[in-house]
């Protein structure tokens, strides 16, 4: 099955943006239980980009982007930490990197948000960023990128349908969860599309199996973080046509009050609105919190109304008002934050 997925960080990863055009979107399912409206108030603006290219910036190597953060219309920052960065040798983990971070941006008012990372796009896999140990346990899936509009791209993923290994994984949670809970702004697992290379895959992937961890975790996360807001990004899942797995994983984050998010806000693009999409806009007053990412590919890719690429204040409205988003990220590569705050 190909899947066309959405833009991941412009930093740390190769994305693809989307071409396909306009289209009326199915209705989602309307979520089965009522829970009470949540308030949609002002989207707060923050940065996203890699623990490493926050700590070039917070160091003085890169000066434009270190101005950026402490910008009076910016609300804090989203770094994505691969799992390599927080834990090395099995069970060890490093805490240094985000205790750093934190306390650069609590001295300056500003908020911290956690991609943890499992999947790299565009890398081999001995390159995945990811501790030695689970690449030597087997743990690791080759993945594929087939777009028509652009060059095959190969990469990997932390192999989540493998018990022994998502333990681990959850493990590394826990013990984030104990020294982070409460302190950071919120947590968030990144996007569910994916495609195995099952042609090279020597771990018994299955979508079923891929879409169970991403619940498992989803579910975990939540029950480790009581105080931080834990959010799953959702775009697309595999082998999902009738949405049945979406939709579960939506009534999960309602009943469980776990957030949701994604990496990339595409407005009126199709093959979103087909997609999750839907499902957020039906359930944005179920939603404890909806969060947004605007990353390279999607300030570069065109408006299907205009024919003109996306203006900032599209992208947040459509992201406020349709999606109920109350958090956007932003890649510093955004025009608007080339220029003095308004």
């Amino acid at each position: 099955m190909m899947m066309q997925r959405g833009a991941v960080g412009s930093v740390v990863l190769t994305a693809v943006a989307l071409t396909t055009t306009v289209g009326v979107a199915a209705a989602a399912p309307a979520p089965d239980k009522v829970a009470t409206p949540v308030s949609h108030g002002k989207v707060t603006d923050n940065l996203y980009m890699s623990l490493g290219a926050f700590e070039d910036a917070t160091s003085g190597k890169d000066p434009k982007v270190k101005a950026m953060i402490d910008r009076t219309d910016i609300g804090g920052v989203q770094v994505v930490a691969p799992w390599k960065a927080l834990e090395g040798k099995k069970g060890e983990y490093k805490w240094s990197r985000l205790d750093n971070a934190l306390k650069y941006l609590q001295e300056r008012h500003k908020k911290l948000f956690v991609q943890v990372q499992d999947r790299f796009f565009d890398v081999a896999m001995k390159d995945a960023n990811v501790p030695q140990y689970v690449k030597d346990e087997g743990g690791v899936a080759p993945t594929i990128d087939e777009n028509p509009d652009n060059p095959t791209t190969h990469g990997a993923m932390v192999a989540q349908w493998n018990k022994e290994v998502r333990a681990e994984f959850q493990a590394m949670l826990k013990a984030m969860a104990e020294k982070f809970d409460g302190k950071l702004a919120g947590v968030n697992l990144p996007e569910t599309a994916v495609e195995v290379d099952t042609k090279k895959d020597q771990t018994k992937y299955t979508s079923k199996s891929y879409i169970d961890a991403e619940i498992d975790n989803m579910r975990y996360g939540k029950k480790v973080f009581t105080k931080t807001q834990f959010i799953q990004y959702i775009n697309f899942l595999p082998d999902d046509d009738d949405h049945k797995r979406m939709k579960e994983m939506f009534d999960l984050a309602r009943d469980k009050k776990i957030g949701i998010g994604g990496p990339d806000t595409l407005p009126d693009r199709k093959y979103q609105m087909e997609n999750s999409y839907k499902f957020l806009h039906e359930y944005k007053d179920a939603l404890p919190l909806v969060a947004m990412a605007v990353q390279e590919p999607d300030i570069n890719a065109k408006d299907p109304k205009t024919s003109k690429p996306y203006t900032r204040e599209r992208f947040t409205e459509f992201a406020h008002d349709y999606l109920g988003a109350r958090h956007m990220f932003w890649t510093t590569e955004a025009d608007w934050l080339q220029k003095p705050p308004a």
